[in-house]
């Protein structure tokens, strides 16, 4: 948050090492908080003051800001088909099913994504409460991992909401201007991933040491003194060190976007690239790390009670956030023809 808002200021980059660090301990944690620091910047962007000042409350009083922004059974990830209408009296009604509503439950207030009138061109986001009326929020997220985060459905229906509560995007020309948001959004997102991987390693080492058994062919006494485990967790840990190199990389990428009032399109695409390598690379490596510790670990580690498991199910889970499939694409476009990544927010 801006200083003049109550905030502290600093820069972008510090909340993604925040949740960095949240990550290690609980990834769940930190990604109940990501939409919070996601949707401040948003609105220091693009609201209007009296939603900017009620957001600021929010945050400076200890509370959270939630998400509704996806939506399942349609087209594509930007097809929404969550309405808001606005009435000739100045407010507006809200419509919608969403899924994978992270932080939402336990939220203060929460964004929705929306169409405005039902015009897929025209995006708005309408700020709500949890105990608004005609809010529901289903306690259904049932995946394998990340199961803390309540990321489940929220209904609405008819939803009142005051326009000062609405964050109106405008009609999208079809080619719209590059946003520094998305670089950010992605940032927080792999910092989740990177921090799952230092956690995976330092977990699974101890573990090692300190309970697991040398194999009978080793001709050693601890399975700490076998080298093809010291080469194998070696090299873990260097491909996690890579990973937080290239964080802290697009991290200042990603400062580089607020420097001017209107950062240049090269700024705008450098994040977005730099994030791009940090996300893509996490997605593999990341349970890559997980899987491995516990193939070294050996088979006591299976036990329920050591919890090892929950390293590899939350990063598999919260790693599906957007395919690196497509990121590895984009960077080798712009690597070998110059062709900028597209403009959309998951890059």
């Amino acid at each position: 948050m801006p200083q003049a808002d109550g905030g502290s200021g600093l820069p972008l980059s510090v909340a993604g090492d925040v949740l960095r660090r949240l990550a290690r301990g609980d990834s769940n944690l930190a990604q109940l908080v990501l939409a919070h620091f996601v949707l401040l910047d948003v609105a220091s962007l693009a609201s209007g003051p009296e939603l900017r000042q009620t957001l600021h409350r929010v945050a400076t009083g200890g509370g959270w800001i939630g998400n509704a922004t996806a939506e399942r059974g349609t087209a594509h990830v930007f097809d929404r088909r969550t309405s808001l209408r606005r009435d000739a009296d100045g407010t507006a009604t809200l419509n919608g099913r969403k899924y994978y509503a992270t932080g939402a439950l336990a939220s203060s207030i929460f964004g929705v994504a929306a169409n405005l009138d039902g015009d897929s061109a025209h995006p708005v986001i309408a700020f709500v409460r949890p105990g608004d009326a005609g809010v529901t929020i289903d306690g259904d997220w049932s995946a394998f991992g990340q199961r803390s985060t309540a990321s489940g459905s929220v209904h609405l229906d008819d939803v009142p909401v005051p326009w000062t509560d609405v964050i109106d995007l405008g009609v999208q020309p079809a080619d719209p201007p590059r946003s520094p948001v998305g670089a950010y959004d992605q940032l927080l997102h792999a910092a989740i991933d990177v921090g799952i991987a230092r956690a995976a390693l330092e977990d699974g080492a101890a573990f090692i040491r300190d309970r697991s058994r040398p194999w009978v062919e080793s001709g050693v006494d601890r399975v700490a003194d076998e080298q093809l485990v010291q080469h194998r967790l070696g090299r873990l840990r260097a491909l996690v060190a890579a990973l937080e190199a290239l964080f802290e990389r697009a991290g200042v990428a990603v400062d580089a976007t607020r420097s001017a009032e209107q950062p240049d399109e090269e700024v705008l695409i450098a994040a977005s690239l730099a994030v791009a390598e940090v996300k893509a690379l996490a997605q593999e490596i990341a349970p890559q790390v997980a899987s491995d510790v516990i193939e070294l670990a050996g088979t006591s580690s299976a036990d329920e009670r050591h919890g090892l498991d929950r390293h590899w199910r939350n990063v598999r889970v919260h790693s599906l956030h957007d395919p690196a499939r497509w990121k590895f694409v984009h960077l080798g476009r712009h690597l070998l023809d110059g062709t900028p990544p597209p403009k959309h927010p998951l890059i």
